[in-house]
């Protein structure tokens, strides 16, 4: 409450990320929440953005134009830069490891803030372990009713029990106006794992190729986010930028930011990205490609009854659609008044500073500390470097991958199959650990 002549203090919001896709949700996130002190984390992992990629990343943020409000800094000055900071909110931004590994460092502060987490993008469907390294903040954040209600139900479904939040896909901006004669491109949206073949990525290629040589006059642009030697969040498998051979002059790669390669679309093409979204915001058209198919590898489920669907033939065409009214209000694009994320946010402040709101602590895993040694290693690579962390996931990697490919079989057809969440691990298999580009790995 206020009084005349006052007002409340200014909350000061920290966002810790790692990943470029984190980055850019993160910083949109807070950026959107008037009369805070905003403040970024970058801490180094074999996954944190290069400066080329923060910049397009922070891109249309105010955090670009206040590069005091980022810090980068290693793993092992967490905690002491938080302890002085004393932030009210703290919202984690990685992927789901990276999440628990630093929940475990905020439970280390005195002070302890209100942890909020969240997925960058389009999260259909809900995944367990999403929910599952996530059940330790207070407030998970997502991005569409139908999302809220595929991870309510699944928390209902595993017993985890998180508070669901609301939130308008922060980077899904109206754009301004722009000159219809500029908008002549098609904006291919690459994604660094799907589709996950190299023939299926070589098919793409192929219809961009055709796309471009069908209409010399206008570009097709493949919009990449990481440049030769830049790490995504995820790793990239038979990048567009090999497979190009011979490629016309009018079909070309581009690292800027998603907003402004959507400045010059004419339409987007994209298999499952989030990309898909912005444009929808900015009144772009999209082609949402089912040549493969629509399957929860593909991470496209999400666009049935869209109107978005098409093939190949309509990308050559550039016969871009417009979603559904329907589909629209159900995904991402709801009223922006029942986005209540940070109001909910407010009202766990004031119970922590009440002392209602009981810590949400990371518990102590099984294996002790070797468990916890091997956890900081797959998250951090060669940046931990410990003769623990080392030790650790020597042992632990084999059995990792072991137990994982034993759940991968077990819950092919677990309950939630053909719904809009899954108890089955995420279909999108990736490396336990990954090399920082420009650090030595220790063996």
């Amino acid at each position: 409450m206020t009084y005349p002549g006052t007002r409340a203090p200014r909350l000061r919001v920290v966002a810790i990320a790692d990943a470029d896709s984190f980055v850019k949700w993160s910083a949109a996130l807070i950026d959107q929440v008037p009369d805070i002190s905003r403040h970024l984390l970058l801490v180094r992992t074999p996954l944190t953005v290069s400066e080329g990629q923060k910049d397009a990343a922070l891109a249309g943020t105010g955090i670009a134009e206040d590069p005091a409000s980022v810090t980068r800094l290693p793993f092992a000055e967490v905690t002491g830069w938080l302890g002085r900071d004393r932030p009210d909110v703290v919202v984690l931004a990685g992927r789901a490891p990276f999440v628990r590994l630093l929940g475990r460092e905020i439970d280390r502060l005195a002070r302890r803030p209100v942890v909020v987490s969240g997925m960058p993008g389009m999260s259909i469907p809900a995944l367990r372990g999403a929910l599952e390294y996530r059940r330790h903040c207070d407030l998970m954040v997502v991005h569409s009713r139908r999302e809220v209600a595929a991870y309510s139900r699944l928390g209902r479904q595993i017993g985890v029990h998180v508070p669901i939040a609301l939130a308008t896909l922060p980077f899904a901006r109206a754009a301004r106006d722009a000159d219809a004669g500029q908008r002549t491109d098609l904006v291919f949206a690459a994604q660094a794992l799907v589709p996950g073949t190299r023939e299926e990525r070589q098919r793409i290629a192929e219809i961009l190729r055709f796309a471009a040589v069908a209409d010399p006059r206008r570009r097709v642009v493949i919009k990449l986010r990481s440049r030769p030697g830049e790490v995504e969040a995820h790793a990239e498998r038979d990048g567009y930028a090999d497979l190009l051979e011979n490629a016309p002059e009018n079909l070309v790669l581009s690292y800027a930011p998603m907003s402004q390669a959507l400045a010059t679309a004419e339409g987007l093409v994209t298999v499952s990205s989030t990309a898909a979204i912005e444009a929808m915001a900015q009144g772009v058209p999209v082609i949402a490609l089912d040549t493969f198919g629509v399957r929860s590898d593909l991470l496209n489920p999400v666009f049935e009854d869209s109107g978005v669907l098409a093939g190949a033939d309509d990308v050559i065409a550039r016969r871009f659609r417009h979603p559904d009214p329907r589909w629209a209000a159900a995904n991402y694009f709801h009223d922006p008044r029942e986005s209540t994320w940070w109001e909910q946010v407010q009202q766990l402040v004031a119970l922590r500073r009440r002392g209602m709101l009981p810590p949400r602590t990371v518990p102590r895993p099984r294996g002790g500390a070797l468990h916890l040694a091997w956890h900081r290693k797959s998250v951090l690579g060669s940046e931990d470097r410990t003769l623990s962390g080392v030790l650790a996931y020597a042992v632990g990697a084999p059995a990792a991958r072991l137990m994982l490919a034993i759940k991968r079989r077990r819950r092919a057809d677990a309950a939630g199959a053909g719904t809009d969440f899954t108890l089955a691990p995420s279909p999108l298999a990736e490396p336990l650990r990954r090399r920082s580009p420009a650090a030595a790995v220790i063996r």
